[in-house]
């Protein structure tokens, strides 16, 4: 068996990331041969990335990168959000968005598939290499790339990322006043909920169903479920309005002057300005989080289990 030197342990731990016992482990299999032993840790990666799939992961992070007329948004889940602020974690995500933007992939499938930026390694293996170095279930969620002119903006370190596309009419990209609205408007799309860019984006089946529900309300009401289809009609189509308000980020109330819509700061600024489209991604929105039981994780403790 070959003699591991506290030196050899150091340069893998060094070369990889992992823990010493690990590496030391490596090193013995491998029969102190380095990269023999960077094969094995990568291998067990894989067999740690499964014994992982089946925990939750919904913190992380959404980051976001622009290259030119380019920009890449993504979404990638970690166990805690102690992981989402390490430092390689962060410059890995920066790797996946290079990837993104370099081969434009489809899908988070053929994302995983791509060699990841810089490296040889797919994208797949070097996410199950980061979950074992990690130590933490890590999921690649979701990506988007949009390409034009727009403004990009990540509020909270990472807990939400937005990008706004928009339609110049003789209006140049690199436009000073331009450049300060389109921020102004992914301010406006971070801070609120809208679902779609503008009300002609709203599809009729998503108008039907407000239509009923108002109608349904209406019908429940005594005040109002005696009065004429036609008077019922118009109320309905008044408070349309207001979801047009509520839905579309175009029709919202300016934040910095609610005495306008979005749609009417962005005229003022430049008739040639236009918010084409939107994408917002909150970080972990819509899955199942983690609940600890903090007791029963304390009577672990003192039972040493």
């Amino acid at each position: 068996m070959a003699n591991i030197s506290a030196k050899d342990v150091a340069a893998l731990r060094a070369k990889t990331g992992c823990g010493m016992m690990e590496c030391k482990k490596a090193l013995v299999e491998a029969d102190g041969n380095i990269d023999e032993a960077v094969k094995v840790l990568r291998e067990r990666g894989l067999a740690v990335a499964a014994k992982k799939a089946d925990r939750i992961a919904a913190e992380g992070i959404v980051k976001i990168m622009q290259k030119g007329d380019l920009a890449a948004m993504i979404e990638v889940n970690s166990e805690s959000d102690f992981v989402a602020k390490n430092e390689k974690f962060q410059a890995f995500v920066d790797q996946l968005l290079e990837t993104i933007i370099e081969n434009k992939p489809a899908d988070v499938d053929a994302l995983m598939a791509c060699k990841l930026s810089g490296k040889d390694d797919t994208v797949d293996a070097a996410l199950k290499e980061q979950i074992f170095v990690i130590g933490e279930k890590l999921t690649i969620r979701r990506f988007v790339i949009v390409e034009g002119a727009v403004s990009t903006y990540v509020h909270g370190g990472g807990s939400i990322g937005v990008i706004v596309k928009f339609d110049l009419d003789g209006v140049a990209s690199d436009d000073a006043a331009f450049v300060e609205c389109a921020h102004n408007v992914a301010l406006q799309a971070a801070a609120m909920n809208a679902t779609y860019a503008n009300k002609e984006d709203v599809p009729q089946s998503a108008l039907d169903e407000e239509k009923e529900v108002l109608l349904n309300q209406m019908a429940n009401d005594p005040k109002m479920a005696g009065k004429p289809d036609k008077v019922k009609e118009g109320i309905v189509m008044g408070k349309l309005g207001k979801f047009y308000e509520t839905n579309c980020l175009a029709e919202q109330a300016y934040v910095k002057d609610d005495s306008m819509s979005v749609a009417k700061y962005v005229a003022s600024v430049n008739k040639g300005i236009k918010i084409a489209s939107f994408v917002k991604y909150e970080k972990g929105e819509g899955l199942q989080k983690r609940e600890d039981d903090l007791a029963a994780e304390v009577a672990k403790l003192t039972q040493g289990k």
